[in-house]
């Protein structure tokens, strides 16, 4: 059997900044398998972009990147020179970020800048990668691709530069594709079209697909794996069946209870919420980050690290040091996560 195609074990970020050292990325491990997709959840500055701006080497110059193994398809990057990284980006593994009329070159059209990057990685001419940029245009759905090359990117909507983004990351077949909230700017009807145009792509091309999103609906419906992020570190990770039917971190709870469930939340009534504010990441921190703000906290979780322990189930972990039933509401909680979404 063929191994994951990307490994990360012990990835932390430390960042300078006037109150000391900034911790955004503690210990997080997670892999991804060839032709399956990880998400990536949690709340805004929960560190879920910052990881996967580890993970390409795009950090800002004043932060730190450390790990125990960082590796695609088997090959050390935590080794690679900064020449080495820039030949792996864009080629074996490529990034559509949040905002494409932020990611894309405003002077140079949509054609020139796909061309770009497919002749930056390989020796093809500029008639053989203009045909492969046309040919992903229309995979990804745009309608008149060969004339869409002759635009601008303030010539098209926001679903349109989307699916340039998305074309320009499969431009050279990559093993892994990383989509940091890429339907952040786009109404909802677009959003969906995207999403399973991702889908649709990353099952054709066999391709790992790391998803960063905060909508559990659509981590719901597309993810194979769902690893939950909070205050810097992953403390959940299991399929996506066992994160929304059992989900054993209070956090995890916490953020399944804050959604609508159509036909049984009624108008007018309210929703979950978790109490209290996010931890400042400046400084060291002992014990579990979420002990604040969680209702079944002892003493031992704020005075000492919290390790990982197994769920009931294979393959799903959190990191808590109650058992997977525990709360009084355990049941409850269940029950609403299934009405919620019914994962496959």
């Amino acid at each position: 059997m063929a191994g994951p195609i990307l490994e990360v074990e012990n990835l932390s970020v430390d960042i300078p900044v006037p109150a000391g050292l900034l911790h955004p990325v503690q210990e997080v491990d997670f892999r991804v398998e060839r032709g399956r997709t990880l998400a990536i959840v949690g709340e805004s500055g929960c560190g879920k972009s910052l990881t996967s701006l580890a993970l390409m080497n795009l950090l800002p110059p004043r932060a730190r990147r450390t790990a125990g193994r960082l590796a695609l398809d088997g090959e050390d990057l935590l080794g690679l020179s900064e020449r080495e990284m820039s030949n792996l980006r864009g080629n074996r593994m490529s990034m559509i970020f949040q905002e494409p009329m932020t990611s894309l070159n405003p002077a140079y059209t949509v054609g020139d800048q796909l061309v770009e990057a497919e002749r930056r990685h390989r020796r093809t001419s500029a008639s053989q990668a203009r045909d492969r940029a046309t040919w992903l245009l229309e995979k990804v759905g745009m309608i008149g691709a060969q004339g869409r090359l002759r635009q601008y990117p303030h010539q098209l909507s926001g679903g349109l530069r989307q699916r340039v983004m998305i074309a320009m990351a499969l431009m050279c077949e990559p093993d892994l594709v990383i989509a940091d909230e890429p339907t952040t700017a786009l109404d909802v009807t677009i959003q969906a079209q995207i999403l399973h145009l991702l889908s649709d792509l990353q099952r054709e091309f066999s391709t790992g697909l790391i998803l960063i999103t905060h909508d559990l609906g659509v981590v719901a419906r597309l993810c194979d794996r769902v690893a939950v992020m909070y205050a810097g570190q992953i403390v959940e990770e299991g399929t996506a069946r066992q994160i929304f039917r059992t989900p054993a971190h209070p956090y995890t709870r916490g953020l399944l209870d804050c959604i609508p469930i159509p036909g049984k939340t009624r108008r007018g009534e309210h929703l979950g919420t978790i109490a209290g504010i996010v931890p400042s990441l400046v400084g060291a921190m002992r014990g579990c980050h979420f002990a604040d703000r969680c209702p079944h906290a002892e003493e031992t979780c704020r005075s000492a690290p919290v390790a990982f322990r197994d769920g009931v189930e294979t393959g799903h972990r959190y990191r808590c040091i109650l058992a997977p039933d525990h709360g009084p509401d355990a049941n409850g909680e269940r029950n609403r996560a299934n009405g919620r979404t019914n994962p496959e």
